[in-house]
């Protein structure tokens, strides 16, 4: 098995000069960079991982954490995580906890165990307290995506509030005066922000959000269908819905088809999220976009930080900004 003196001898270099560029600690000429690396695939060398283990106390590995990676939105969050800690030269252990809070904290516990150096963690769930007091035993964990209340860890996501209020802002311009809306469970910080922006928008409008249209449950197609099922089977109903996600308004989409309505005939619809399917939609989806790639990107550079003993922020929060496509139409007069 090749060694890195082996690398070193082959490239013309020395076995440090190796070491730190393997490590990403030094920055080569891009000739000898490509010599380097030349060597390594003919060579094909392998680093001692194990060796390099006992040597500095690092796993060079994290460990990320998602409600369920069969998600597109949570694909895409963990595709931006993993390319950027490629980038660093660290590996990605990945969990998918459906949800479950018993496999949130089995994911914590082996941050414990230094089975990895640090986490990442996405959530999808309200907190009782018992994942914010165990995270609180962690130094090396980064919470993307959603907040956790009383959690000490840092956290990067966009801001919710800003979405919600363009939302609202670009329903209420159109000339819709009763809203409803339709978005994840009670208690979860996206919710929560989103729907305060939302109302912001609102109030500023001289508008309110009536109780019997609101409906919070999961961000999910069929929660989506189902509330607006409920919605549009009303003799005095919103003209317009803001769907916390673009999930929600694909369910949306579908109740509307199933009872022979149309979007934005019959009702109108900003949705949450951007994803790629947004503008595949029929119509295409009038929604908030938010930088997912770039909260992935940033969560693992906030790790970084934090296991090379950096200060890093509390809080970042990336900015949103509202795509209009087709789903929102002025009111039907009356």
């Amino acid at each position: 098995m090749a060694t890195i003196h082996d690398v070193a001898e082959d490239a013309g270099v020395s076995p440090t000069t190796v070491s730190r560029y393997l490590n990403n600690r030094i920055e080569l000429p891009a000739a000898t960079a490509a010599r380097i690396d030349a060597s390594i695939a003919k060579l094909d060398y392998r680093p001692n991982l194990l060796a390099k283990r006992l040597s500095t106390g690092k796993t060079e590995a994290i460990g990320l954490v998602a409600p369920e990676i069969g998600n597109p939105f949570f694909a895409e969050l963990a595709s931006a995580v993993e390319d950027e800690a490629e980038n660093h030269g660290y590996a990605v252990f990945m969990s998918s906890t459906h949800g479950k809070r018993e496999r949130e904290i089995a994911c914590l516990n082996r941050l414990s165990d230094r089975h990895v150096d640090g986490l990442i963690m996405m959530t999808n769930a309200p907190d009782d307290g018992s994942l914010a007091r165990l995270i609180a035993g962690h130094e090396n964990v980064v919470m993307i995506d959603e907040e956790i209340p009383g959690v000490n860890a840092p956290r990067v996501y966009a801001d919710n509030i800003s979405g919600g209020y363009l939302a609202g802002r670009h329903l209420i311009e159109m000339g819709h005066t009763r809203i409803g809306m339709i978005g994840g469970p009670e208690g979860l910080f996206s919710v929560g922000e989103r729907r305060a922006g939302f109302e912001k928008a609102l109030a500023e409008a001289g508008l309110a959000l009536a109780p019997q249209d609101v409906f919070l449950g999961e961000y999910t197609r069929d929660f989506g269908r189902a509330a607006a099922l409920d919605l549009l089977g009303r003799a005095d109903r919103p003209t317009a819905v803001f769907a916390q996600s673009d999930y929600n308004a694909i369910g949306i989409l579908g109740a509307l088809r199933e009872l022979g309505l149309a979007a934005p005939k019959d009702l109108s619809i900003v949705g949450f999220d951007d994803m790629p399917f947004a503008e595949l939609t029929s119509p295409a989806l009038t929604t908030i976009r938010q930088p997912i790639a770039a909260i992935g990107r940033l969560g693992f550079q906030t790790l970084l930080a934090l296991l090379n003993k950096q200060d890093v922020a509390d809080v970042t929060q990336l900015p949103v900004e509202l795509v209009i496509r087709d789903s929102v139409a002025r009111p039907p007069k009356d």
